[in-house]
């Protein structure tokens, strides 16, 4: 899972797919952090993110960076807990200015089930399951 999160972290964005409806929806997101061994993504309740990944938690991110890419699929667990959101925070200072673990709407959800597979033009595709 380390690979995961590096990559993600060096390309710096991802894209977040989710639906809504029979309706694919993908926007940028920049958080991947690890927190008690899991691999943590934050958004803010009142986005339509939010609704997407309550009403159906199955996602998929995708990156790219130096010709290769990556993506991860699986589910999405929210995690109330204060100490989750404030480790987020901690990890992503640039947030503090627009959320707090405690004001309502800063959620954060961990990856389960997840498969993350690398992939490039070159190389054979490199699969990882956390």
């Amino acid at each position: 899972m380390q690979k995961v999160v590096d990559f993600l972290k060096s390309a710096e964005v991802y894209y977040l797919a989710t639906t809504d409806g029979d309706q694919p929806r993908v926007r940028p997101f920049g958080t991947a952090h690890v927190f008690e061994g899991k691999l943590y993504i934050q958004t803010g309740k009142i986005k339509d993110v939010s609704k997407q990944i309550h009403a159906n938690p199955k996602v998929e991110i995708c990156a790219f960076k130096d010709g290769k890419w990556l993506r991860v699929e699986g589910k999405l667990v929210e995690d109330d807990r204060i100490e989750a959101r404030q480790s987020m925070l901690d990890a992503y200072p640039s947030l503090q200015d627009m959320y707090k673990a405690d004001d309502g709407n800063t959620e954060v959800f961990y990856f389960t089930d997840a498969t993350a597979t690398f992939s490039s033009f070159t190389d054979a595709p490199e699969v990882v399951k956390f």
